[in-house]
């Protein structure tokens, strides 16, 4: 308080602010308001911890307090953070002995940390320990001229009282008004006893004053009261207020009889003070009469041992005394803590959006000078307003005053661009949500639809940086439409967030849409980089330094705001200094040394540069708090990742052996049990140090950072030198690591104590979960930061890295995206081969939890999926996480399915990335030189990626149609783009700038038709001549200058469908639907000839091409199956195959030539005149091929088909299958070794690596796709059709990860099956023929024969003993009796044989031990044929094929699956459906592909369409789990505890079920994490069924009507054989 204290409100606590209003209660016009970028009255913001100032007499309290400190404080610590809250006691009295105390705690210090506690305290906020001492009474720091005249007035009688008071108070004229401060002597003097004179005297002058009426009773208490006293009637006006009074009877008796006792205060010479005793008994009695509520007085009776240990009276005292503080704690936190809850949804935006704008009104509260600048910026804002615009980019040094202009930009908008502005504004690494660029797009996102009234964005938008990117750029586009307001973007200091990147922020914005960017200007920062990107010269304006006028403003504007002026020889000292350079933060450091000048002070000169001055502000803080505490102090502020909250600056400080050897040198320790830093010391420095230290929200409270880059860097170079700041860095990760909590007693030694003390440090426990809910966001930021930079590695790889429960709560807690920053973070220092595997495997589970969500079980899963493969050969991180993913799944409490083996693509595979961020399907695709990937999408939008980052680098928008081709040249910096919007656009892939866009008419529009997609566009860069053809025009263009160069047009009816450049011949050649082949000279479009093929019949249309440079040739592929070469000269027929020819791929060398027509692909090799076919085989696929790409040495062909499937071949060894990957659609393309594969019905791609395609490993995958795959011995051997070849049975080695061998069969195999118990293989033949191997002697074979119809054996099925085998062909069954035989099985029958007598086909077949057959049929009918009396029975129907049937192992349920989604368990016994189950509106990729009972059965486990793999219930019908595993898995064997699935992704499923011990009304729901997702079952008995399952009645009635289910009408008769 610089001019007086006198009692009044608190201004500024959050319970008493005039004109404000508390986040939690927004009215609507306050959030518009906000959303809207306007100021005006800020809400305050909400309280984020517990801040309790405690108040005392330095010798008084001791006892009590210590005590408090050992047992209350930890219990509330610990209640807090369970809370979310962090817990901070201010005792400003702790560690420092009485002398000092009185030094330093001046009432206008108390009063302040008072108020801090107060406006960011959740509940409590103030207690006092009053016990029987009234405490110093200060003398005033500080009076007014007027008031010291008053005062002096009264005491001009006595010579020696003036001239004590002339001595010890001295005019400062800097001050205003004018004031006489206290004068302090120089170090080392003493000052008690002048100053208890001093006071003497004031009190004396100030009570004759008042009496006179001279004084107002406030100038009057500022001389009488004591701190304490000053501290209650500041605590007592806000509410979580108590008093805490120790009253010990007949006290007053006993201090008469024995004046040695200290329980009283005292004068200089020992006697009582009964003055102080008589203001404590009035302070006593107006509390007990004012507060009575707030009071709670505890009576001692008097003892001389009382306050020792050896009282018992005390110890109890004290026990209540610690229990009454943590029961009046935890009620006012609780009680205020629910009026915080429930938060309103978009609490943390509005947060963000005050946070900034109050930071910008506290910049701009002081502004002087740029207004000529401001006048020009709005100038260029409004020129730009109406047309497409670069960014502004604001630069300059730092500190050249960046911030505080675009601060002043913000509010001055509405009247520098238009009244109806949105502006938004953020400072950027100032915020928890500005600090990186996924946070930073999310809020602005978010902020930008919420203020122009749109839709907000869904949360899987804002969960990543590659879907808010491109939602960011399309709003910015439709806000630009609406054309009405305007909306100004403002990101100060892009250097904070940026690195040397761009976000992707757009660097060309829309009309009516302003982007302002501010940078530092420097080698190696964001500026440099964006000045490559963006290289309009117009878009940037440098921040020039103020004129030394301005600067001289500047200066007279901030002295005077704190109240403070210079004598004419000072100012003319700052302007020699500071002024002539005109640089803004040079001056504000100036300021803040020229402030604490008196007028009697002859100063030092100032530093003349910035980096002098800052050092200069540093020297003098070492001079006021000494140079160990400044270094310390600053040092862990620097080394902090994003900042230090008070509580735990506190507690580091604690933990510094260093500093408190220093503080405890010449005191006494004030407890024999703990040791804590004394906070006043903190609370002085942290005064001085002012506005350089900034408060940032972040992880849930305010965290303390310094605000000046420069400053910061000068710490560095001053306190972190050489091995000082790995020392910070170390006691930093032993906070955050919780070494010394929880008790721990840290050694340490000191000065005046002989021997090492082992003391508590009670610093605060660092639990990764505080709760089930609330994790330690703290520690996950910066615990790993601080352990890598004190070089801490190994504890990193085994506390972090290496610690499962630390990764799932930072995934929880904080998104994938957070936990693979700081494996980033840690990679380059670490070099390691597991952290590497673990960091892959969390990059590909990245779609799978933005898709589903970040559960513990989903996320374990993941890493199990893919790390397992690696767990034996890197036990130490890989093998040690997998074990604790499983033992964490098998204490799950809820049921969960536990992998016991690798089932996913592994990290360091083929598979590099799955990426999103097209909205809709990806029409076209090509790569730069400079390995970036342009996509382009069916909205019309190209998409830049970097692959290797998996960042989303430009989002261009501009066509309003599908993309349809692209072509990247000029080295990778330039590409074109061409839609079906008759729009042809290039842009810059540097600065994602949109350079020309030439609009075609609608005759020349890109055909729609399945065409060729990369010969639509063609560049010839050394002519600078772009080429395109659209429907029947060819038009050619320059692309520097958009000037044409020639048009050629053909007949409208007979459109070009394949166009070539050839280069080398001055040609462009096209074929049209017709078979017209024409040339042009490509320079001057005149034409050169023109033809009709003669190798290809009138019925062949072209349906793709490629061109060969180095020849000079094209060859094209016709809808008839024609292959031709076109050249110059002429045509010619290379190759005709049976389908039409859908794709075509040339290698590099363009030596290989690959065809593709229906499922098959052909190899050509080039000779001396044509191409021959290469290798008697063709490539068979499963479905139809659309795409291919050869590989960068030509020996290997990546082919993708209409199912999904990218395909690896290996041209080398004949066209051999290397490898399937499950991809995400069917187009290509290759880039060095990377190959994309996308599809225009799904919105990611993926890319592969194809130098990791797996050979003979473990992780190795099965080549079968077919879902005919049977399984042996546990899931250690497969067995399915060879791929191209499916008259071969292949034998798969699990554990190697390659082909044992293959069985030769006579025909192509339908179904494959396998006897467990019989050890036998058995496969159905197309040509009816059922093969029976020995798996001991697989040589050995026995052949059953087909039925006289010779029909292809449709599915098989054998008994649970293995002794029946039913064989099903489409209308037929038979029945054989299999039994055991050396080395071959003895097969007998037909038994029994059957005919359905129905039109459709039997689709699968369940046998039973009773001669009773099974069967499903194509339209969903179920029958269940008794074989020995020849009577069939029809069970209910489902609505679609029946995909699979399975039998119990007791052979008294069966459960059935079904394309409809639907699974049905059945009594066999009673021939009735006991459950019908599935998802409510099933979507349609999760019908049933495979189903099978547990070996208990107990549960039904299936395998769905989607990918995912249920476990029910079998009494029920109840869903227990989901897992999902990216691939259908069309077969499920059980196991004694889980079951062995093979997928179609060629891995084996191994699952361990287990179960819950809990009650069904306890377990969560299985589908929490599947969006709209609900789980319905139906049973004959509903009402029974649903309170067992306990779902609704009418929602069981409502889902048997919902799926539909029908009876089978239908009469069946079955003819007996």
């Amino acid at each position: 308080m610089a001019a007086g204290l006198s009692p009044r409100p608190c201004s500024q606590g959050r319970h008493h602010q005039a004109g404000s209003m508390s986040e939690g209660c927004l009215s609507p016009r306050t959030c518009r308001r906000l959303l809207r970028g306007q100021a005006g009255v800020l809400p305050v913001p909400p309280p984020s911890g517990v801040a309790i100032f405690i108040s005392s007499v330095v010798s008084d309290m001791d006892a009590e307090r210590e005590f408090l400190q050992r047992n209350a404080y930890p219990e509330l610590q610990t209640f807090c953070q369970k809370l979310g809250l962090q817990f901070e006691v201010t005792d400003l009295r702790w560690g420092l002995p009485s002398l000092q105390a009185t030094a330093h705690l001046t009432p206008e210090l108390c009063l302040e940390e008072l108020e801090r506690c107060q406006r960011t305290s959740v509940g409590p906020a103030y207690v006092a320990l009053l016990g029987n001492q009234y405490g110093p009474r200060a003398v005033p720091l500080q009076m007014e001229e007027k008031e010291w005249n008053m005062v002096r007035s009264q005491l001009a009688a006595s010579p020696r009282n003036m001239e004590l008071l002339a001595q010890g108070f001295w005019m400062d004229e800097n001050a205003i008004p004018p004031s006489y401060v206290l004068h302090v002597p120089g170090a080392g003097q003493p000052r008690e006893p002048e100053d208890t004179t001093l006071a003497s005297v004031l009190r004396s002058g100030a009570q004759e004053a008042w009496r006179l009426g001279l004084l107002t009773q406030g100038q009057w208490l500022r001389h009488q009261w004591s701190v304490i006293e000053w501290e209650l009637e500041q605590g007592l006006r806000g509410p979580g207020a108590t008093v805490f009074v120790r009253d010990i009877h007949d006290l007053p008796k006993h201090l008469l009889d024995d004046c040695a006792l200290p329980m009283a205060d005292r004068l200089p010479d020992g006697c009582p003070d009964t003055a102080a005793q008589a203001l404590l008994g009035s302070l006593k009695g107006r509390l007990t009469q004012e507060h009575p509520g707030v009071l709670h007085t505890h009576h001692l009776p008097w003892s001389r041992d009382l306050g020792t240990p050896k009282s018992k009276a005390h110890g109890r005292y004290l026990k209540e005394l610690s229990e009454q503080f943590v029961a009046k704690t935890t009620h006012q936190v609780l009680q205020h803590f629910r009026e915080l809850q429930p938060a309103p949804e978009l609490l943390w935006l509005f947060q963000e959006i005050r946070h900034h704008l109050r930071q910008g009104a506290e910049a701009t509260r002081i502004f002087c000078g740029r207004q000529g600048l401001l006048a020009r910026l709005g100038e260029q804002l409004r020129c730009d307003d109406s047309r497409p615009h670069p960014p502004l980019v604001l630069c300059g040094p730092p500190g050249v005053g960046k911030t505080t202009l675009m601060c002043k930009l913000a509010q001055e908008m509405a009247g520098l661009l238009r009244p109806h502005t949105v502006t938004v504004l953020r400072l950027l690494g100032t915020s928890l949500q500005s600090r990186d660029a996924r946070g930073l797009l999310g809020s602005l996102c978010l902020q930008v639809c919420l203020a122009f009234g749109l839709p907000p964005p869904p949360a899987q938008v804002l969960a990543t940086h590659a879907r808010s990117g491109p939602f960011f750029h399309a709003l910015l586009h439709a806000i630009s439409r609406r054309r009405f307001e305007s909306l100004v973007l403002l990101l100060d200091d892009l250097d904070s967030v940026c690195g040397t990147r761009l976000p992707g922020l757009p660097l060309q914005c829309p009309p009516g849409v302003h982007l302002i960017l501010s940078a530092c200007s420097g080698q190696g920062g964001f500026l440099e980089t964006l000045r490559e990107t963006l290289r309009d010269p117009d878009a940037y304006w440098e921040v020039q330094p103020l004129s030394g006028d301005q600067g001289l403003e500047l200066l007279r504007l901030l002295l005077a705001d704190a109240r403070r002026t210079l004598r004419p020889e000072q100012t003319d000292l700052v302007r020699v200094s500071c002024l002539e350079g005109g640089h803004p933060g040079h001056l504000r450091l100036a300021f803040e040394e020229a402030r604490t000048w008196a007028s009697f002070t002859t100063p030092a000169p100032l530093a003349a540069t910035p980096e002098g001055a800052t050092h200069q502000f540093c020297a003098r803080l070492e001079q006021t708090h000494g140079q160990l505490l400044v270094a310390h102090v600053l040092g862990y502020l620097v080394c902090s990742r994003y900042g230090l909250s008070e509580a735990e600056l506190k507690d580091v400080l604690s933990l510094d052996d260093e500093l408190l050897q220093a503080v405890y040198q010449d005191w006494t320790l004030p407890s024999q049990e703990l040791l804590r830093f004394p906070p006043l010391l903190w609370v002085r420095l942290r005064r001085d140090l002012g506005r350089c230290l900034a408060r940032r929200p972040g992880d849930g409270c305010t965290l303390l950072a310094i605000a000046p880059r420069q400053l910061a860097q000068v710490i560095c170079q001053r306190y972190l030198s050489g091995p000082e700041r790995a020392k910070r860095h170390s006691i930093l990760a032993d906070f955050f690591s919780g070494t010394w909590s929880q008790g721990t007693k840290k050694l340490i030694s000191l000065p005046l104590v002989g021997k090492p003390l082992n003391l508590d440090r009670k610093v605060a426990p660092q639990p990764l979960w505080f709760s089930d809910t609330v994790a330690n966001l703290r520690k996950l930021s910066e615990l790993p930061w601080h352990l890598l930079h004190a070089g801490r590695l190994e504890e990193l790889r085994q506390e972090v890295l290496g610690n499962l429960s630390w990764i799932s709560c930072r995934a929880i807690s904080g998104g994938i995206e957070s936990l693979l920053d700081d494996f980033a973070l840690c990679a380059p220092v670490l070099d390691s081969a597991e952290a590497d595997l673990v960091r892959g495997a969390l990059r590909l589970c990245r779609p799978t939890v933005e898709f589903r969500g970040i559960e513990r079980s989903i996320l374990y899963t993941e890493l199990l999926g893919r790390l397992q493969f690696f767990a034996s050969s890197h036990p130490a991180l890989v093998g040690r996480l997998c074990e604790q993913a499983q033992s964490w799944l098998r204490a799950c409490p809820h049921p969960v399915l536990v992998p016991l083996a690798g089932f996913l693509p592994p990290p360091g595979g083929p598979l590099q990335a799955t990426l999103t961020g097209c909205h809709q399907g990806i029409t076209a695709m090509t790569w730069s030189e400079e390995k970036l990937l342009v996509v382009g999408t069916q909205e019309g939008i190209v998409v830049v990626w970097d692959v290797e980052e998996e960042q989303l680098l430009h989002f261009l928008t501009g066509h309003s149609g599908a993309v349809r081709c692209l072509r990247v040249f000029a080295g990778g910096t330039r590409a074109l783009s061409a839609s079906s919007d008759c729009s042809l656009r290039l842009w810059d892939l540097r600065s994602g700038r949109q350079e020309f866009c030439i609009t075609m008419d609608a005759e020349g529009s890109l055909p729609h038709v399945p065409g060729p997609r990369s010969w639509n566009l063609h560049v010839d860069e050394a002519s600078g001549v772009v080429y395109a053809a659209m429907g029947s025009k060819i038009s050619a263009w320059k692309p520097q200058s958009t000037e044409p160069v020639f048009c050629a047009v053909g007949d409208a009816a007979d459109p070009w469908l394949c166009t070539a450049l050839l280069a080398g011949q001055a040609g462009l050649l096209a074929v049209s639907r017709g078979g017209v082949v024409r040339l042009w000279h490509s320079a001057t479009g005149s034409p050169q000839g023109e033809q009709r093929m003669s190798s290809v019949g009138a019925d062949g249309v072209p349906t793709c091409a490629v061109s060969g440079q180095r020849q000079g040739l094209v060859v094209i592929g016709f809808s008839d199956g024609s292959v031709c070469l076109v050249s110059i000269t002429g045509d010619r027929l290379l190759e005709k195959v049976p389908e039409a020819v859908g794709c075509l791929a040339l290698s590099e060398d363009e030596s290989l030539l690959a065809a593709g027509f229906g499922s098959r692909m052909r190899l050509l090799l080039a000779d001396a005149q044509a191409f021959q076919r290469f290798g008697a085989a063709e490539l068979q696929h499963e479905a139809a091929v659309e795409s291919a790409v050869f590989g960068p040495e030509n020996n290997l062909l990546v082919t993708a088909s209409r199912d999904a499937r990218v395909q690896v071949w290996s041209v080398s060894e004949q066209g051999s299958l290397l490898a399937i990957l499950d991809g995400t659609g069917s187009l290509l393309a290759r880039g060095g070794t990377l190959v994309a594969a996308a599809s225009p019905e799904a919105a990611t791609f993926t890319v592969w690596d194809l130098r990791r395609v797996p050979r003979a490993r473990a992780s190795a995958t099965f080549l079968d796709r077919t879902g005919l795959t049977a399984v042996s011995h546990q899931g250690a051997y497969l067995y399915y059709p060879r791929v191209g070849d499916k008259r071969k049975l292949t034998v798969w080695d699990v554990a190697a990860g390659e082909e044992q061998g293959f069985l030769d069969v006579s025909s192509e195999v339908r179904c494959v099956e396998v006897a467990e118990q019989a050890q036998l293989l058995l496969a159905g033949l197309a040509s009816g023929v059922v093969l029976l191997f020995p798996l001991k002697s697989r040589q050995d074979v026995v052949c059953v024969p087909p039925p006289e119809a010779r029909r292809a054996v449709t599915c098989l099925s054998l008994d649970k003993r293995e002794t029946r085998l039913a064989v099903a062909y489409d209308n037929l069954v038979q029945v054989l009796d299999v039994g055991p035989g050396d080395p071959c099985p003895v097969v007998e029958g037909p038994t029994y044989t059957f005919y359905t007598q129905l039109p459709e086909s039997i689709t699968c077949v369940a046998m039973l031990g009773d001669h009773r057959v099974l069967y499903g049929m194509s339209r969903g009918e179920i029958f269940l044929y008794e074989c020995a009396s020849a009577r069939v029975c029809a069970l209910e129907a489902h609505g679609a094929r029946v995909t699979c049937l399975h039998v119990s192992h007791g052979e008294q349920l069966a459960v059935s699956g079904a394309e409809d989604a639907l699974l049905c368990l059945w009594d066999l016994q009673a021939c009735r459906c006991t459950a019908e189950m599935g998802y409510m509106a099933a979507p349609s990729r999760s019908g049933v592909l495979s189903a099978c009972f547990s070996q208990n059965d107990k549960y039904v486990y299936a395998g769905l369409k989607d990918g995912s793999v249920i476990v029910c219930s079998t009494l029920d019908g109840s869903l227990l789990t989901v897992q999902f595993v990216h691939a259908p898995v069309n077969r499920i064997v059980p196991t004694r505890d889980g079951f062995v699935a093979p997928t179609r992704s060629g891995y084996v499923l191994r699952e361990c079920f287990q179960p819950s011990a809990s009650s069904p009304s306890l377990q969560p729901d299985p589908l929490r994490s599947f969006k709209k997702a609900v789980w319905v079952v139906r049973a004959t008995q509903r009402r029974a069924l649903a309170r067992t399952a306990q779902i609704p009645g009418d929602l069981a009635s409502h889902s048997a009507r919902g799926h539909g289910a029908r009876s089978n009408k239908r009469s069946q008769v079955c003819v007996l054989v």
